[in-house]
C-alpha cells in the first residue's frame, strides 16, 4: 500500500510547512497537499526548514481544496481537543496515532492525514466531514501542540506505512551467541572465586547475573569486553593472593 498523503489546511506560517515536509521525508511520505497556503518563497522559511525535503516533497506539493480531500481520500482529521463524549458526535470516537497506525496497516485505501490551522486547527464543520479523527494524548493542562510538532509525532507513529528500512541496526541479530554468553558465566564464576566471594552466595549471584544478561541481550563485543575486565581483575586478585 502507498503511504498516506499529508494535507495542511490554511497554514499561516511557511516554516511549519517546511517542518512538515521534512518530517514526511524522515518517515517515508512524499505526497503533500496544501489548502490555501501562504507564499512559499524558495529563499524563505519553508525551504529553509525543509532540509532535504526541499528537493522533492516541498516543491512537488499540490494546492487543493478541502472538498478535493474529502471527495478523493479516506480522510483522517488531526485535532488536539476531541470532546470525547458520545453526544459530541463530530469528534467521537477518536484514535491515537499509534492506534491509527495499526488500523491503516490492514486497510487498502487512498488515505490523507489532514492537519488544521496553527491557531484553531480544523473547524467543527471540517471535523464533521472527515472519516476519522485522530488526537495525540497530551497533558489535560496543555493539550495543544505546535502544528509542526503534532505532524512530526503523528508521522513518526505512522512510519511503518512509509519506511521499509531505517538507519538503525537490527539489534535482534547482534546478540552474542550463546557459547560466548555461557563462556562469560564461567568466567564470572572464576572471578567470584578469585575475589573470595562467600561460597554460599555464589550460586545465587550467578543466577542474578544470568537473569541480568537475559534481559540485556549483550552483543559479542560487549561480552568480550567484560570478559577482558574479568580477566584483568582475576589476574590482580591472584597477584594479591600470592603476596
Amino acid at each position: 500500500m502507498s503511504p498516506p498523503a499529508v494535507a495542511v489546511v490554511e497554514p499561516q506560517t511557511p516554516g511549519n510547512v517546511g517542518t512538515i515536509a521534512r518530517a514526511m521525508k524522515n518517515f517515508g511520505m512524499h505526497d503533500l497537499k496544501l489548502v490555501d497556503p501562504p507564499e512559499l518563497d524558495r529563499d524563505g522559511e519553508a525551504y529553509g526548514y525543509a532540509g532535504q525535503a526541499r528537493e522533492d516533497v516541498l516543491p512537488n506539493h499540490d494546492e487543493v481544496t478541502f472538498d478535493h480531500l474529502v471527495d478523493n481520500y479516506h480522510t483522517v482529521g488531526l485535532t488536539a481537543t476531541t470532546n470525547e463524549d458520545a453526544r459530541k458526535h463530530r469528534r467521537f470516537p477518536f484514535t491515537t496515532p499509534d492506534e491509527l497506525a495499526d488500523s491503516l496497516r490492514t486497510v487498502e485505501a487512498d488515505t490523507c492525514l489532514v492537519f488544521g490551522r496553527e491557531d484553531n486547527g480544523l473547524t467543527n464543520e471540517e471535523i464533521a466531514r472527515v472519516d476519522e479523527v485522530c488526537s495525540i494524548p497530551a497533558s489535560a493542562d496543555y493539550p495543544s501542540l505546535n502544528l509542526g510538532q503534532a505532524a512530526t509525532v503523528t508521522l513518526y507513529e505512522l512510519r511503518e506505512l512509509g519506511v521499509e528500512e531505517t538507519q538503525l541496526p537490527d539489534v535482534e541479530r547482534e546478540r552474542a551467541d550463546e557459547a560466548e554468553i555461557e563462556g562469560f558465566y564461567d568466567h564470572f564464576a572464576d572471578f567470584l572465586a578469585a575475589i573470595d566471594h562467600p561460597e554460599e552466595k555464589r550460586d545465587k549471584t550467578l543466577r542474578l547475573v544470568r537473569r541480568l544478561f537475559g534481559r540485556a541481550h549483550p552483543t559479542g563485543r560487549e561480552v568480550r569486553t567484560l570478559r577482558g575486565v574479568l580477566r584483568r581483575a582475576i589476574y590482580h586478585a591472584d597477584d594479591e593472593t600470592d603476596r
